[in-house]
């Protein structure tokens, strides 16, 4: 599937290969959708990393500030990295499958709400996974492209932090986004489902279903 994780040794390995050790301080960003940066975030938190942070507004933001900029490479020795690897940071389809219908557990659909409802098809069926609540990564985000104030993120999602959440999209881009807002508003028990739905929907097993389109407002 697109954007599969890799072994996590692997991926440990790459980002030691850029300078990347156990004390360093690393900040992600993105030159467009600040999910990009915060799959990566997600990624070393899986692997046990935890001195990562994003860079809010990202690049654009960079740039619209006057900051500096430069087209060298950086040149950095290479780092080492461990893996205490944390599972439960990612979901499979297994578990996605058992929760459904669990009410122990939440699946947060970060699509937008057209796709949530299913108004078209994506990788070739409509909707969502049944039981899911939608909360789309790019409505997390305000016009300059940084994420919204905690107070206001906060409204938009009211559960208890305790509970078990399973964040999913088309490839678990935008999931990682989603995942990485709820984190930050105290949600300890966070999952993202990487493969998403272009693996949930290969399997005629997998259940979808839609929601009515909203009645057209009276005149």
């Amino acid at each position: 599937y697109r954007f599969a994780l890799p072994p996590p040794e692997q991926f440990a390995a790459a980002m030691a290969a850029l300078g990347v050790g156990d004390d360093s301080r690393v900040v992600l960003y993105s030159a467009t959708e600040p999910a990009w940066a915060a799959r990566v975030w997600w990624m070393l938190q899986w692997i046990g990393f935890d001195r990562a942070a994003l860079l809010d507004g990202g690049l654009k933001a960079w740039k619209a500030e006057g900051r500096p900029l430069s087209t060298e490479a950086a040149n950095r020795p290479p780092g080492r990295l461990s893996v205490s690897l944390r599972p439960q940071l990612i979901a499979d389809q297994n578990e996605v499958r058992a929760a459904v219908g669990n009410l122990g557990v939440t699946l947060v659909d970060a699509l937008p709400e057209a796709s949530f409802r299913g108004d078209f098809a994506l990788y070739g069926r409509a909707g969502h996974i049944p039981g899911a609540i939608n909360l789309p990564a790019d409505e997390l985000l305000d016009e300059a492209g940084r994420y919204l104030p905690p107070d206001q993120l906060a409204a938009l999602e009211r559960r208890d932090p305790g509970g078990r959440v399973i964040t999913y999209c088309g490839g678990g881009i935008a999931a990682s986004s989603t995942a990485f807002v709820l984190t930050r508003l105290g949600y300890e028990n966070v999952a993202v489902y990487a493969a998403s739905l272009q693996e949930w929907v290969t399997d005629p097993a997998n259940p979808m279903e839609v929601s009515p389109k909203p009645a057209a407002a009276a005149n």
